[in-house]
């Protein structure tokens, strides 16, 4: 028996790529434990034990980014970190470590690498986080999603996928993806989404120009995000949704995405070989312009900036876009090749080899 112990989280980038592995790993051996370190604030203190796994806690510990009182208590909340995560991993006789990044990974690397465990770094954003900058030194394996992530040693390997993305067939659900959203399956599909809680200037521009689009031919699914306030004018080949619980239908009914480009939402849309118009949340740190170059370089996708994207430029350069049929299939064959479904097995590799790799006693 094999116990795997998964650290990261804090945000839905972070835990839905470890939990994918976890159900990787929990697929491939009902005889080997996985367990899931975590901190009490992170999304993972909810999703992880939903999904029926144990989460071990540790202490929420940034690293300081000024001289201030933080900064001197930092050495000591550091070390006790530490040292509960070198416990979890001698209690719960760990024999090998993936990290994903956030607040637990941190402490999870040194603890590793203090207790003689082998460790695995995934890293899932084009601009990878302190922690797996740090991390990937003296990790047995790094992996990365997108080519050109700046991480020492990192190996392309894909994100892990939800199972439902993994295994979609788009042609195959295309009727059944009609009928769930109210929508023809004979006619082409723009999906514009923009994450749970929406994008307003995604929202704004297609809520002011969707009947151009209609106009077309092609119809529209429209998710919103909860927090919208966009009224549903309720016509005909326009369906609105505040959320969606089925984005794997979405995808199967999508001829063309606009969307976000979060590191999950490029590697999902890659992954299924789906044309995209990304436009990069401008608050941050660039990381999704970064994840979106890939596909953009592979001719599968097209950026524009989250300021530009305005009603105007929805009609001068969408509703073209839309017509033009050899654009969009010359866009389509190369995103056939811009992504992997095997995120989640190349991962679990990396752990595979590591734990291959380790010295013996």
């Amino acid at each position: 028996m094999t116990t795997y112990l998964l650290a990261g989280g804090g945000t839905a980038g972070h835990v839905n790529p470890l939990l994918a592995v976890a159900d990787g790993l929990r697929a491939r051996s009902a005889s080997d434990e996985v367990l899931v370190l975590g901190t009490r604030e992170g999304l993972e203190s909810r999703l992880v034990p939903e999904r029926g796994y144990e989460l071990l806690v540790v202490d929420k510990v940034p690293f300081p980014r000024r001289p201030n009182g933080y900064a001197l208590r930092f050495p000591a909340k550091w070390r006790k970190a530490v040292a509960d995560v070198r416990r979890h991993i001698r209690e719960r006789g760990v024999d090998v470590v993936l990290g994903v990044g956030g607040y637990a990974a941190a402490p999870a690397y040194v603890a590793a690498r203090k207790e003689g465990v082998p460790y695995v770094v995934h890293e899932a954003n084009a601009r990878p986080g302190l922690a797996n900058v740090l991390g990937a030194r003296g990790a047995a394996h790094v992996g990365v999603a997108f080519e050109g992530t700046p991480l020492k040693r990192g190996e392309v390997v894909g994100m892990p996928l939800r199972p439902e993305i993994v295994n979609l067939d788009r042609a195959a659900a295309r009727e059944e993806a009609a009928a769930h959203f109210g929508l023809d399956p004979d006619r082409p599909t723009l999906l514009v989404f923009g994450g749970s809680l929406g994008a307003r200037r995604l929202n704004e521009a297609i809520g002011a120009s969707w009947q151009e689009i209609l106009d077309t031919g092609w119809q529209l699914l429209h998710v919103t995000g909860e927090k919208s306030d966009l009224v549903d004018p309720g016509v005909a080949g326009y369906a609105v949704r505040r959320y969606v619980d089925r984005m794997d239908l979405a995808f199967a009914l999508a001829d063309l995405i606009v969307s976000r480009s979060g590191a999950s939402t490029v590697s999902e849309v890659s992954a299924l070989g789906i044309p995209a118009i990304y436009v990069p949340y401008a608050v941050g740190n660039g990381e999704q312009r970064l994840n979106a170059a890939s596909a953009v370089d592979a001719g599968a996708a097209i950026l524009i900036d989250d300021a530009d994207f305005t009603p105007e430029k929805v009609r001068t350069d969408i509703l073209p876009f839309l017509q033009r049929s050899d654009l969009l299939e010359r866009m389509a064959a190369a995103a056939d090749g811009a992504g992997t479904r095997r995120g989640t097995e190349n991962v679990i590799e990396h752990l595979d080899r590591a734990l291959a790799e380790r010295p013996r006693a």
